[in-house]
């Protein structure tokens, strides 16, 4: 067998692109600031919260999309369940059912992954996995569901959207009516935190949760990790992908420029944080039957916005 290859080194010009993004995500960010502003009254002008939301809605409406299109190799794959060790494998390759049943999505946003839940995702060998399925107008119910193969996704039947962000919530509707869900899926205008005083979601009730570039702007991270845990139930699914911090060990340069990005990013990203442990907050949540949490062994060392992907299963 002959001996593995060493990749040549990345192009100069590769890099210096990839240390540029931030900064040009933030100037894209700040262009739509002047029209947000023109837009709102004096009472959401003098409130900070209130102004970087509606700034952060009118910036993601355009930005969402390009950022689903740049995601979707991965995430697409990851919520099939046909994810391990970082990389999409084929269905006979995977050890973990796909996202289906109860789900709770944590910071849909614009909706831009809320199109998956529906059955057009559902290939021939799932589809058939809900049994006594009937339709009521796009959305469809059921009265018996199997466990689902590993590598397969099943039908979702309910989902519980976590979005405090209101300002959003007229794109995310849009999208949840475009995909029939409308009977399935439900909008919860509060956070985290809030989530047990709505007496929306029982503690263990939920199959699948399910975050996709949210966890970086939660509150009180390390804590709403934790309480997020108590929703699943035994055997449920943690669906991750998610930007995270890049230690030291990974290399002191990019970690300390990742440092001096996150002072301005947060800002101008609608209080998105890019150095947040969120790998070590998830498998510190409590107890895991099994842990496939990796950084992609394909991503760049120069990229400022490295990620966790993976499953976690309780």
């Amino acid at each position: 067998m002959p001996p593995p290859t060493t990749p040549p080194p990345a192009p100069l010009s590769e890099i210096l692109l990839s240390l540029i993004f931030p900064w040009r995500f933030i100037l894209i960010s700040l262009s739509f600031l002047p029209a947000t502003i023109r837009s709102l009254p004096l009472s959401s002008l003098l409130s900070w919260p209130a102004l970087q939301s509606a700034w952060f809605s009118r910036f993601w409406a355009v930005a969402g999309p390009q950022v689903r299109e740049g995601a979707e190799p991965r995430v697409v794959p990851l919520l099939e369940g046909r994810v391990s060790n970082g990389r999409v494998v084929e269905r006979g390759a995977a050890h973990v059912p796909g996202v289906g049943g109860t789900v709770l999505e944590i910071g849909p946003g614009s909706g831009m992954w809320v199109s998956i839940f529906s059955d057009r995702y559902l290939d021939s060998s799932t589809s058939a996995v809900a049994t006594g399925a009937s339709s009521t107008s796009g959305a469809s119910t059921t009265n018996k569901t199997t466990t689902p193969a590993v590598g397969s996704r099943s039908r979702v039947t309910r989902v519980y959207g976590v979005e405090p962000n209101k300002g959003v919530h007229p794109l995310l509707r849009a999208q949840i009516a475009a995909a029939g869900l409308e009977d399935v899926y439900e909008v919860v205008p509060v956070g985290i935190e809030d989530l047990a005083s709505s007496g929306r979601v029982a503690p263990e009730s939920v199959d699948c949760i399910v975050s996709v570039l949210c966890l970086c702007s939660i509150p009180e991270p390390r804590r709403n990790i934790k309480e997020l845990y108590g929703y699943l139930k035994p055997g449920g699914r943690w669906f991750v992908y998610e930007h995270v911090v890049r230690p030291p060990s990974q290399g002191l340069f990019m970690s300390l420029y990742q440092r001096f990005v996150n002072i301005f990013w947060p800002h101008a990203i609608g209080g998105c944080n890019i150095q947040r442990d969120t790998e070590t907050w998830l498998r510190e949540a409590g107890p895991w039957s099994d842990i496939d949490l990796v950084h992609p062994p394909d991503e760049v060392w120069f990229h400022t916005l490295p990620h966790v992907i993976g499953i976690l299963t309780k």
